[in-house]
């Protein structure tokens, strides 16, 4: 059981306790911390809140991160390529249409079921079940770099950088439209969707900071191929970020449009860059994941 401790501050007043402590803990989604509070693993002043309890300046919040629950996924042998493992962790270039972690319907053939294959037990357990090690995740058609956590030093150490943003993380995209500026920032927070709780949105209710940095790599026409760099970690940032720019991502079946470009099947998005500090080494290390097939594919099929 791991316990950490809490003070609202001033600026904090008036923040629902579920998304103050998510942003304290970048580890923690806020969903995990509903689950929390439903189990009485937190407590405000002593009290079990609600969910959407208001938070006062100065009050006392304690979470209680029970052990880690055994994993239902199984091991499967399933191939992955690896371009970095040591003992601490090891960085998988995830394919185009793996699942990151089993759910309702992908129970088997996700990246976890690979990794208990792939490690056995020495994977972390601070994602809340026993050796799933996953630090950040990214979405299934998404491919690209991926880091995972061997223990929960590593684990904690590197969800530390990613909340501190010296985790550098750069996806390629190629987006409708063409951009009138080389390069710009995107600053706008990311919350659910008011009426499609499947989606998220820009909205400033109950939502959370959101920066991505972006340049131009070419313009072709009705598209243009961008670096994208995240300086936070929200769910579908870059997908959502676009999208509300109106420059959605190619091949987006959430937010783009509703004509599908079948030669894509997913949004053409590669998480091709990540730069961090060892956990133990303190060494940076630095990877690049070249673009795969169905990226460079459907930059061909485009006239500049």
């Amino acid at each position: 059981m791991n316990e950490s401790v809490y003070i609202a501050g001033a600026d904090d007043a008036g923040m629902r306790i579920d998304a103050f402590v998510a942003k304290q803990d970048e580890g923690l989604t806020r969903s995990a911390v509903q689950r929390l509070i439903e189990s009485g693993n937190v407590l405000c002043n002593d009290i079990i809140p609600t969910k959407n309890t208001k938070l006062k300046e100065n009050d006392t919040i304690r979470v209680s991160i029970p052990d880690p629950e055994p994993e239902d996924a199984l091991p499967e042998n399933i191939p992955l390529e690896i371009p970095y493992e040591d003992d601490d962790l090891l960085v998988v270039n995830k394919p185009k249409g793996m699942v990151v972690h089993p759910s309702a319907g992908h129970s088997s053939k996700t990246l976890v079921n690979a990794l208990l294959y792939h490690c056995g037990d020495s994977l972390s357990g601070i994602g809340g079940v026993a050796r799933p090690g996953i630090v950040h995740r990214i979405d299934k058609d998404t491919s690209g770099l991926l880091i995972v956590a061997k223990n929960d030093f590593a684990h904690l150490n590197l969800a530390g950088q990613i909340k501190e943003h010296s985790f550098t993380r750069k996806y390629q995209a190629v987006v409708y439209g063409k951009f009138k500026d080389d390069e710009g920032v995107v600053d706008l927070p990311i919350g659910r969707h008011p009426t499609d709780r499947k989606k998220m949105a820009v909205t400033y209710r109950n939502s959370r900071e959101a920066l991505t940095r972006y340049r131009v790599l070419g313009r072709y026409r009705g598209f243009t191929h961008l670096e994208l760099t995240l300086e936070t970690g929200r769910t579908h940032q870059i997908r959502v970020h676009m999208a509300h720019l109106g420059h959605p991502v190619a091949g987006d079946p959430v937010y783009g449009p509703k004509k599908v470009i079948t030669s894509l099947a997913g949004q053409c998005l590669h998480a091709y860059f990540i730069s961090f500090v060892h956990p133990r080494s303190g060494e940076t290390i630095t990877l690049e994941s070249d673009l795969p097939q169905y990226f460079t594919d459907f930059l061909k099929t485009l006239d500049s």
